[in-house]
């Protein structure tokens, strides 16, 4: 007899919509649907910005992480600059002035910039 034979905890995994055990259950898996607002609809604030050092780093704020798929733009955006980069909550850092180049992408990609 096991430790927990008896108890709650003996019972296999159930599902919770139709209440069978999950290896019987039938129901579709739950998608998870995120509302990504179009780029046509939203404006990037591009500067740059001095770090340590004087290093120069160009910012593109206004796009939120919840509306967009931030990863997937900032490997675009380092691609079509040949530079490193990083997302720090709603911003998207690119390493050096590199403005004219964002500034282009953004608007191939369908993004109102300013």
């Amino acid at each position: 007899m096991g430790l927990l034979a008896g108890t709650i905890f003996d019972r296999p995994p159930h599902c919770e919509r139709c209440d069978l055990p999950e290896s019987d259950c039938k129901c579709p898996p739950e998608t998870v649907r995120r509302a990504i607002v179009l780029p046509q609809q939203q404006t990037a604030k591009l500067s740059t910005e001095k770090r340590k050092k004087g290093k120069l780093v160009t910012v593109i704020r206004g796009l939120t992480a919840a509306d967009n798929d931030l990863p997937v733009l900032l490997t675009q955006l380092k691609n079509a600059c040949g530079a490193g980069g990083s997302i720090d909550g709603d911003l998207i850092e690119i390493q050096g002035d590199q403005i004219e180049r964002v500034q282009k992408t953004l608007r191939q990609l369908g993004y109102q910039v300013r």
